[in-house]
């Protein structure tokens, strides 16, 4: 027992020397520059109250699911989100998860094969790398956003090919070429397996995503929205074919073996995307703050990765200095965290700002003028 926590707390130690160490800290009411909550459906009273409703109804009134679907957890609500959702996302089934990491993880560790070879593009999220670990596949890199580099090894792959991308990239905010990238699949025969979670609910019409709004979601066999960002709720689902469904249900260890979403999850999902749908301005509002944002950071002296989404970094390398600005912002009343290396590469520490529809033109002004102020140190 001793040797095991000395062994932690040394691992603990080292990540802090390296000023990367990890902490826990409550929400504040500070101007929110970090959260994911892209629309503000987080925080929308409408859709608290008429979750709140739709549980009060409930006939008989319950809880939490008890257990996984394929024991006592599933329930004809669940199957009514997932029908929802199968009309927003234009697919003909969907399967719901306890969380985009768990779909994530559940598609790519139990669909490619021994045999078979996973393309995937570098900056793809942690879950599809710990999926990808989990799979006998080979996996095989390319460089972020490089169609002709996957094209080169695409030609050499061996077995079904898969090819696991983002629509919406979670560091750098740029967008997967998706109307190339369905081209070189089909040249190919290739599968498509696309992580929506940052574009679900901020673009495409209801809150669809990218794949939709660009018209190439029929071209995509497996897509996987995320509900924890934009929609402001919880889990994820992956649309796709009937068959796909039956065969995550059967084989994908993440749904087998996990307990099923809560009713309180279920009805979060369903009327936020139902609040979209009357809101559709939203997607524009946060479009005018990405601009006028873009507009404003032209005087920022650091490097900037381009972007054009609600995903903006600025690059401040080493851990302690991106620290030092994170700081300075909180004390100036905003919360924007840097980010690390390990999480992204070392070198390439950043800001990470997340714009929202609800920010206001002040709120940019300040977290502009702020971070002039550091660079002038």
């Amino acid at each position: 027992m001793n040797d095991l926590q000395g062994w932690l707390q040394h691992q603990l130690d080292t990540r802090n020397e390296k000023g990367g160490l990890r902490e826990l800290q409550h929400a504040n009411l500070k101007i929110d520059f970090v959260s994911n909550d892209y629309l503000g459906l987080a925080r929308s009273a409408e859709i608290h109250q008429a979750v709140i409703k739709d549980l009060q109804e409930l006939a008989p009134p319950y809880n939490g699911a008890t257990g996984s679907r394929l024991l006592a957890g599933n329930s004809a609500l669940a199957e009514e989100v997932e029908a929802f959702l199968s009309k927003i996302f234009q697919s003909e089934n969907t399967l719901l998860f306890s969380s985009g990491y768990a779909a994530n993880q559940a598609v790519l560790s139990c669909i490619p094969q021994a045999g078979d070879t996973i393309l995937y593009d570098e900056l793809v999220h942690a879950c599809m790398h710990d999926g990808m670990r989990l799979s006998k596949a080979t996996r095989i890199s390319f460089a972020h956003n490089n169609l002709t580099q996957l094209e080169e090894k695409l030609k050499s792959a061996t077995g079904r090919k898969f090819i696991a991308v983002e629509s919406l990239y979670s560091m750098d905010g740029n967008f997967c070429p998706l109307l190339e990238l369905t081209t070189l699949s089909e040249k190919y025969n290739a599968t498509i397996i696309l992580d929506e979670a940052h574009s679900t609910g901020s673009y495409g019409k209801n809150g669809s995503g990218l794949a939709i709004d660009q018209q190439v979601a029929d071209k995509i066999a497996i897509r996987i929205y995320t509900f924890g960002k934009a929609i402001g709720a919880h889990g994820a689902c992956v649309a796709g074919s009937a068959t796909l469904r039956n065969y995550l249900i059967n084989f994908a260890r993440p749904f087998i073996y996990s307990t099923a979403m809560p009713p309180h999850s279920l009805l979060a999902i369903k009327h936020a995307f139902l609040f979209i749908q009357n809101n559709a301005h939203l997607q524009s509002i946060l479009q005018q703050r990405i601009q006028s944002y873009l507009k404003k950071s032209e005087s920022l002296q650091f490097e900037k990765i381009e972007s054009q989404s609600a995903i903006q970094s600025i690059l401040i390398p080493g851990n302690q200095a991106v620290m030092q600005l994170t700081k300075l912002l909180f004390a100036q009343g905003i919360d924007c965290k840097g980010i690390r290396s390990p999480t992204v590469k070392t070198g390439t520490e950043r800001l990470r700002v997340c714009l929202h529809a609800f920010n206001t033109e002040a709120e940019i002004d300040l977290l502009v003028k702020t971070i002039n102020s550091f660079q002038s140190n």
